[in-house]
Order: C-alpha cells, then structure tokens, then sequence
C-alpha cells in the first residue's frame, strides 16, 4: 500500500492525474486491447478530471481506447437532472475529451429491473477483461462508492439504502433540502472494486481526516468500507495534508519519506507524442 501525501488539493489532483496519464500510456491501448478505467464522481475527482482534459487538448493523451465504468447512480433520478451522476461525468470529463460514448458505462439508476442491471454490470466489466486502474473517492464516514457502513467487504454491484449521513453530505447538490435527495443508489461492491488490478483513492480535507486515519492505521473493519483496500495488492491512496491531520506523525514522517519513490511513478510524465 502506498500513500502519497502531497500539499493542497490542486497537487493531489494533478499527482493523480498524471499517474492515470502514465498508466493508459504504458499499457499502449488499442481498438484490439482497451485501457479500462473505474472512475468515481463528486467534488475530490473534479481537480483530476480538470487536469486530464488539459492533458487531452495539449495532445499528450488520447482516451479513444479506454473503457470506463463508473461507480455509481442515484436510483430514480432522471439521466438528465443535472445531478445525476451520467450528467456530472457528461458535463465534468466525457464531452471535454475523445472517448466513444459506447465505452463510458454508467449504471442506470431507472432500469425498470434493477437487479437485472447490476448483474448486467458485473458481466460488462467481466467482458472486458475486468477493470485495470478503479479510481475512488471515499465520503467522511469512509465508504467507498455507496458501499455505506457495514457493506460486505465481498460486495458485487447492488441496489443500496444511502446512510442518513450520506444524504445530509449530498443535500448541498439539492439546495439542502433533504427530500430532494434520492435515498438509494446503485453500486459497485466492494469486492468490485477490489477485483481491479489496481486501485487509487483520492482523499482531500480535513473532513475526510478520521476516514483516513481509519483506512491507514487501523485494521480492516467493514464499517469504514475504505479499510479493505489494505489488503489490495496494489493501492495507492492519494492525499493532501489537511486529511492527514488525524494520521500520527510517525506514520506521515514514513510516508513522506517515500515521496521521491512515489514520485518516480508520474516523473517523467509520459505522452503519446513521445510514441
């Protein structure tokens, strides 16, 4: 397990994008071999999503040959309410680089057999060859995707009943009305996500602190769902300093003396122009 603490939010994001640059580079997509890419959504990926659309328009990544699977949908929300999970990747990533629209899947929170449509998930990821790189964001309580507090660590794609403290943390994007908010979601487990041969996580500010901390220093416990990625061969968490705040000071003196390893991994940053 690395973790990569870096100063603010703008170098996380950028760190973090540089190293998903890096790693659809080095694996040489191709029409026959696509790159596949779990992604989350929310205020956290935003900066990231910034900083690989400016990667695009600059020439140095093509997203042509990549899949993504996103993690999550609002159940009942229409595709195109302007919180709507298809709406946020659309308008924040999607149309802003060259993806075909045929390889961005994003669960349908309106399908009229739900269950039909987590199942139909799991077999789309599985056809294509299972996910390379799961991007995640995780929310204060430590849940990663809506695998809320007390998920099963082994979870595949479900519908799941939000937490009353997720949907207060989202009532922001409903004009903090509370009735607004939808009350359940579609998911990918964790036992999804875990399946991914690589997985990074971005956590940004001081209230995400404690969920760190729990996923770092603790053991695994699968009320901060977060904390099963210890046992993920290849996890990376990415931070800012403001979400170390909980993490003892041994604990951010180690990592942190591990930064110049870290950084080889987006130092040089690669392009496809170089190909």
């Amino acid at each position: 397990m690395r973790l990569v603490i870096l100063d603010d939010f703008d170098l996380a994001s950028e760190w973090a994008a540089k190293y998903i640059r890096n790693r659809i580079i080095q694996f040489k997509p191709s029409a026959e071999r696509h790159f596949t890419l779990g992604l989350p959504t929310g205020s956290t990926p935003y900066g990231c999503y910034q900083k690989l659309i400016e990667y695009y328009r600059s020439g140095d990544i093509s997203f042509k040959y990549v899949k993504t699977f996103n993690m999550d949908e609002y159940v009942g929300l229409p595709r195109a309410h302007p919180e709507s999970y298809h709406s946020y990747m659309w308008n924040n990533f999607f149309k802003h680089i060259d993806i075909d629209p045929a390889n961005a899947h994003i669960l349908d929170g309106n399908a009229e057999d739900l269950e039909a449509e987590c199942q139909a998930y799991e077999q789309k990821i599985a056809e294509a060859g299972g996910i390379e790189l799961f991007v995640g964001g995780i929310g204060p309580d430590g849940h990663i995707a809506f695998n809320e507090p007390g998920s099963s660590l082994v979870s595949r794609t479900r519908v799941k009943t939000l937490a009353k403290d997720t949907i207060v943390a989202n009532a922001r994007f409903f004009g903090n009305d509370l009735s607004r908010v939808p009350t359940m979601a579609l998911t990918v487990g964790v036992g999804t996500v875990m399946n991914a041969n690589e997985v990074m996580i971005l956590i940004t500010g001081a209230h995400k602190a404690f969920a760190l901390y729990k996923a770092i220093e603790e053991g695994v416990n699968h009320m901060w769902t977060v904390s099963a990625f210890q046992q993920h061969p290849r996890t990376i968490f990415v931070c800012d300093e403001d979400a170390t705040l909980e993490l003892r000071v041994k604990t951010v003196k180690y990592f942190k003396g591990l930064m110049h390893v870290h950084n080889r991994l987006v130092d040089p940053v690669l392009s496809i122009k170089d190909q």
